[in-house]
Formats: structure tokens, C-alpha cells, sequence
């Protein structure tokens, strides 16, 4: 039976933990790009050794101290309910911030640790951190978002796990300046064995701007759950009304957070020529943020108070793109927006922003329409042309759900991560190598 109980590390600092009994999984290792996989750093806990007849029961703490819940916490989520549990044993440590926000959705056998940071890099956290890493041994640390890396990373080294992992999902817009930069990325760097970007053009940003070397990282593109988002989903019956909205209105729909990453300020810039051209359109905004009330006052003093419906967070992010005749999401920088995974694989066509991974998912002119970022006008032009053809809307639609199909699905996710954690344990000498791969595959490279 699950227990939430309070507990005292030697910091003194208070943390909730709640630990659950063991529950088996299902999930199927995936072939991967082995060339990109390689170990680093020295004298470490030795890696789960194999035994004979029983595959090895490997270890992963997640750690995020992030605050907002977006694409990479629904990363996290994935990956928490969807490894395999005869192979992995997952655990959380977060912020209690990140805790609350998401701890009806953590699977009931994962253990969840709510850890108190009331300074980014305080000593107290993170002789805490410390002491839980030791009490749990994990084989692997796998942080989440740059900030979560940077405090988790040193601290996974100093417990000499053995593999240590960071998915930096986006930008790291906060630092300024060459030498700055070349500062904070070498010292995160060296304790960081493997990191996997979200995205083609994320792997570029890290390898090109950042400097990180080549063989250190690897693509595992975000994924979403087909079942969940797919075009035969209808929105709940008497949504339409409660909005205020007439059977026949347009409706467009931007899902994220209330932001200025987002470009909430540039859509509502563009509304009125679509209002021209389409005087019945709506918008609902999903999400919310800080810039909530600025925006709403931004939309008033406009005059579309009649046109925008702010509706903030919502659970089932599926009934509101099922109300959606068109999807937009006018970013300034992204990773791979799951926004757009979850839009095309419902089957509405999006106009997005053409920065960072959006492209590689939504392709101008086939799988969707882009703009550049801050547009207000060609966002404007790009919705209505869409708002009014019909035939380019299905034909769009058709293609962007075969697209998520074939490479954005949370399956494949899944599975590609976890033959990347087996894999980057294998090199360590502690692990088989899997099945299918060559040894020259294996050889020092």
C-alpha cells in the first residue's frame, strides 16, 4: 500500500518521500545509432554486473528542479511510465514545486522524493542529494533541463554513479557572454557522460554553439501517446457552448505555457487581419504563465475580449485540440515542441513558428505551415489561408499524423532510451551487449 511520510537527511533537510511496491512493465528495446554512444569519466561505482539467465536489473534516479510543467516534464512522465519494468527500476527526485504539480500523474510504483532547494545551489540540498544517491545506488542519474543538470551531475559523480545523463530539452538563454558560456559548459560537462537532444537541430546547438563533442550526443526525439491524440477524438459535448462559440465558428488554438518564449504577445498581434478576413474566428488559449494578466490586457485594450478565451492548464490537452479547426504555436525558441507532436497527431494542421526542432516536425507545405518567428503578418497570412481551404487543411492533416506515426511516437521514445541507457552501460564492460549488435560495433572508437 502506498505511504507518504516525511523523513530527515543528515542536511536536516525535511524531504516527502513515497516509496511503492515493485509493478512489471512492458516495453521492447529498439536498435539504435551506437556510434553515438560513448562513456566517459573514471573510478566510479562499477555498473550492474550481467548474471547468467537473468537480464540485470538496472537502476535510474530522474532529477528536475524545473518549476513549469511543459514538454519536458511530459518527456519525464513518458519515460517514468513506459520503461520496462523487468529492466529498470525508476525513481524521482525533484522540486517540491515540480512534486505537487505532477504527482497524480507519477506511476504508484515509482518512488517520488520531493527535495527542498530554497537556493539554486545550496550546500544543504545538496549534501541531501548526496545522501539519497548513496542510499539508493542508482546505476544511472538522468537529469532533466540544463539548470537540474548543472546542480545533479557533480553530485552523481562525487556518488560515483555510474552513468550519468542529461536531456538539456532547450536553450540555455540565461548566460551571457563567451566566457560565461565556456565556464559554466566545461564544468557541467565533465561530469556528464551522455547527453540526448530532442531534436536534430537541438544536437547541432549543443555540438556547434555549446561545444560539446559529437560522439557524446544523441538524438531520442519526444513522442506522444497516438491513442490518446488521434483525429477520432471529439471534444466533450456542450464545450463549444460554455465558450460561447457558434457551431460554425473557426476556432484556432495555441497550447502553452503564458510565457514570452511562447509569442502569445505576436499571435494576438496577427488576430485582427485573420478577424478581417474571418469575423467569427476564436481563440483559446491552453496553458498558463506569468504573463497571464499582461496578456489578457494585451487581448481587452485590442478589442478581442469577444474573440480570445483564456481557459489556463488543462489535463486533457486532447478535448481542446478536438474543438481546433486550426493549431498555432508562434514561438520564439523550442526544442521539439510537443505541442506540435500532439496537434498533428490529432489530426490539425498547425502554423508554427519555424525555429529550433519545430520544423523537423512541422514541414512547410507538408505536414503543416511555417512562418518565420515574430511574424505578426505572415503568422496572419499562413492562418488565413488555412482557415479558409479546406482541402490544404485535410491534405495537411493526413500527412502530419502519418508523420508522427512514423517518428514521433512515445513507443519509440521508449525504447530508444532504453537502449541507449543499455548500451552506455554495455560499454562499461558491467552489461551484455545487445542482441543483434556486431562486436565491431563495440570496438574503441
Amino acid at each position: 500500500m502506498a505511504t507518504d511520510r516525511d523523513a530527515r537527511l543528515p542536511s536536516g533537510r525535511p524531504v516527502v518521500r513515497r516509496d511503492f511496491p515493485q509493478q512489471p512493465g512492458a516495453a521492447a528495446a529498439d536498435a539504435y545509432d551506437r556510434r553515438r554512444v560513448r562513456v566517459h569519466g573514471a573510478r566510479r561505482r562499477p555498473a550492474p554486473r550481467h548474471r547468467r539467465g537473468a537480464p540485470p536489473m538496472i537502476s535510474v534516479l530522474y532529477f528536475s528542479n524545473t518549476l513549469a510543467r511543459g514538454g519536458a516534464e511530459e518527456h519525464l512522465l513518458t519515460l517514468l511510465r513506459g520503461l520496462d519494468r523487468h529492466r529498470f527500476r525508476p525513481a524521482l527526485v525533484c522540486a517540491p514545486e515540480v512534486a505537487e504539480k505532477i504527482r497524480r500523474d507519477v506511476p504508484r510504483d515509482v518512488p517520488l522524493t520531493a527535495l527542498r532547494l530554497r537556493k539554486p545551489y545550496e550546500i544543504g540540498a545538496a549534501s541531501a542529494l548526496l545522501s539519497i544517491m548513496r542510499a539508493r545506488r542508482p546505476d544511472i542519474v538522468h537529469s532533466h533541463l540544463f539548470h537540474s543538470s548543472l546542480f545533479a551531475s557533480p553530485i552523481a559523480a562525487l556518488a560515483r554513479v555510474p552513468l550519468v545523463v542529461e536531456t538539456p530539452h532547450l536553450r540555455e538563454s540565461w548566460r551571457r557572454g563567451l566566457k560565461a558560456r565556456y565556464v559554466v559548459d566545461r564544468i557541467a560537462g565533465r561530469f556528464v557522460d551522455q547527453y540526448i537532444a530532442v531534436s536534430d537541430a537541438n544536437r547541432r546547438y549543443l555540438v556547434e554553439e555549446k561545444g560539446l563533442a559529437r560522439h557524446k550526443v544523441v538524438v531520442i526525439h519526444n513522442g506522444c501517446d497516438l491513442r490518446r491524440f488521434n483525429p477520432h477524438h471529439r471534444a466533450p459535448a456542450g464545450m463549444r457552448e460554455s465558450l460561447g462559440f457558434g457551431a460554425s465558428d473557426p476556432v484556432l488554438v495555441v497550447v502553452g505555457r503564458l510565457e514570452p518564449q511562447k509569442g502569445h504577445r505576436v499571435l494576438f498581434d496577427a488576430l485582427p487581419a485573420v478577424r478581417a478576413q474571418f469575423p467569427r474566428v476564436r481563440l483559446v488559449c491552453v496553458g498558463e504563465g506569468a504573463l497571464r494578466r499582461e496578456l489578457e490586457q494585451q487581448v481587452a485594450a485590442s478589442g478581442l475580449g469577444d474573440a480570445v478565451r483564456f481557459v489556463g492548464q488543462q489535463a486533457n490537452v486532447a478535448d481542446w485540440l478536438a474543438l481546433a479547426d486550426v493549431t498555432v504555436l508562434p514561438s520564439f525558441f523550442e526544442g521539439l515542441p510537443l505541442a506540435a507532436i500532439e496537434s498533428l497527431a490529432a489530426g490539425r494542421p498547425m502554423v508554427a513558428s519555424a525555429v529550433d526542432g519545430t520544423p523537423e516536425v512541422v514541414i512547410d507545405g507538408a505536414t503543416g505551415l511555417t512562418v518565420p518567428p515574430g511574424d505578426a503578418d505572415g503568422l496572419a497570412r499562413a492562418l488565413g489561408r488555412l482557415l479558409g481551404d479546406r482541402r490544404l487543411r485535410e491534405k495537411l492533416a493526413l500527412a502530419g499524423r502519418a508523420w508522427v506515426l512514423e517518428r514521433f511516437n512515445e513507443d519509440r521514445q521508449i525504447q530508444r532510451t532504453e537502449a541507449l541507457y543499455h548500451l552506455a552501460l554495455s560499454r562499461l564492460g558491467r552489461l551484455p551487449r545487445p542482441d543483434g549488435v556486431p562486436a565491431t560495433a563495440w570496438g574503441p572508437r
